[in-house]
C-alpha cells in the first residue's frame, strides 16, 4: 500500500499543535521527540518530523505529499507548494519596526536597510508596494540589528509589542502578512490518500468549533428558536411526549454559546444542554 508521506514540524512553536490536531484526526504521533519518523499504515500515513522551514521546500519538490507549516514559512520558500487551508493556530502578525517616532509611512522605507528572518516575504511585499529597500536576513532575534548599525527598520512577528518596546522600537506601516499554521500540498498536485487526510483534519477544526446544543421548546415557538439555531444544515426536531412540545438538537458554534442558550431561554426553551463534539463529518 502506497502511504500518503506528510511532513509535521518537529519543535518550535507548531510542533506540538501539529501532533495534537492529528491525533484528534485519529493518527498516531511520536511519543519520543528525537524520533524521525513514524509509519501509521493503519491508516496509510507516514509522517516525517522535520525542520518547520523546511517543510514547504520537501512538499514543493514533491519528495513528500503533504505538510503542516506556517504561512510564513510557505511564503517565504518560493517553494513551488500551496496552503490548502489554514489550520487556527500558530497565529502571527508581521509588521514593519523602526526607532520611537522615527518613521510613520511606508513611502520612508525607500532606500533604507531593512533586517528580517523572513527576506521572501519581505522583498515580495516592497515590491507589490514598488519600494526600493535594502533586505539582509538575520537568523534569529532582529531588535539588536538597528541599535548595532546593521539595519534602520526591521520586519518581524509582532504579538504584544513588549519585546520592541523594550528595544526602543514601534511598529509603523500597513501588516506586512497575517500568518497561521496551514495545510500544504505540492501546486496542482493531489495525492492520493489525501482527500481522506484533509476531510480528518476538517473534522477536527469543525469539533473544536462547534458544540451539540440540545433543548426543549414550545412547539408553537419552533419557529423562532430555529431562526436563533439554524445549524448547518437543519436542525433535527422531534415531538416529545409532553403534548405541544418538541426536541432540538443542532450544531451551534462554540463562540456565543451561552449568549444563545439566554436568547433560546428567553423564547421559552428549556432544558438547554450543551456537549463537546470530539470528531465529526460534513
Amino acid at each position: 500500500m502506497t502511504l500518503l508521506r506528510v511532513a509535521v514540524p518537529n519543535k518550535g512553536a507548531l510542533s506540538q499543535a501539529a501532533s495534537d490536531i492529528l491525533r484528534e484526526g485519529g493518527y498516531r504521533q511520536r511519543e519520543d521527540s528525537k524520533q524521525l519518523t513514524l509509519v501509521d499504515a493503519e491508516n496509510g500515513v507516514e509522517f516525517f518530523y522535520l525542520r518547520p522551514r523546511d517543510i514547504a521546500l520537501y512538499v514543493g519538490e514533491g519528495t513528500l505529499d503533504v505538510g503542516i507549516t506556517g504561512r510564513d514559512l510557505l511564503s517565504d520558500s518560493g517553494a513551488k507548494a500551496e496552503e490548502v487551508r489554514g489550520l487556527g493556530f500558530g497565529r502571527s502578525t508581521f509588521r514593519f519596526a523602526g526607532p520611537a517616532g522615527r518613521y510613520t509611512d511606508l513611502s520612508q522605507l525607500a532606500g533604507l536597510r531593512i533586517a528580517t528572518s523572513y527576506t521572501g516575504v519581505v522583498e515580495a511585499f516592497l515590491q507589490r508596494r514598488g519600494i526600493e529597500a535594502s533586505v539582509t536576513r538575520l537568523d534569529g532575534a532582529v531588535e539588536t540589528s538597528i541599535q548595532l548599525g546593521v539595519a534602520d527598520v526591521i520586519a518581524d512577528v509582532v504579538e504584544t509589542g513588549s519585546t520592541l518596546r523594550r528595544a526602543g522600537l514601534e511598529v509603523f506601516g500597513d501588516t506586512i502578512l497575517e500568518s497561521e499554521a496551514v495545510l500544504i500540498t505540492r501546486t496542482g498536485d493531489v495525492p492520493s490518500g489525501f482527500e481522506v487526510f484533509q476531510r480528518r483534519i476538517e473534522g477536527v477544526l469543525v469539533a473544536r468549533s462547534y458544540v451539540m446544543m440540545d433543548y426543549d421548546i414550545p412547539t408553537d415557538r419552533l419557529p423562532e428558536a430555529v431562526r436563533l439555531t439554524p445549524g448547518f444544515e437543519s436542525p433535527t426536531v422531534a415531538p416529545l411526549h409532553r403534548e405541544g412540545w418538541s426536541a432540538v438538537r443542532v450544531m451551534v458554534p462554540r463562540d456565543g454559546s451561552q449568549r444563545l442558550m439566554d436568547e433560546l431561554y428567553q423564547v421559552g426553551a428549556r432544558g438547554i444542554l450543551l456537549t463537546g463534539i470530539h470528531a465529526c463529518r460534513l
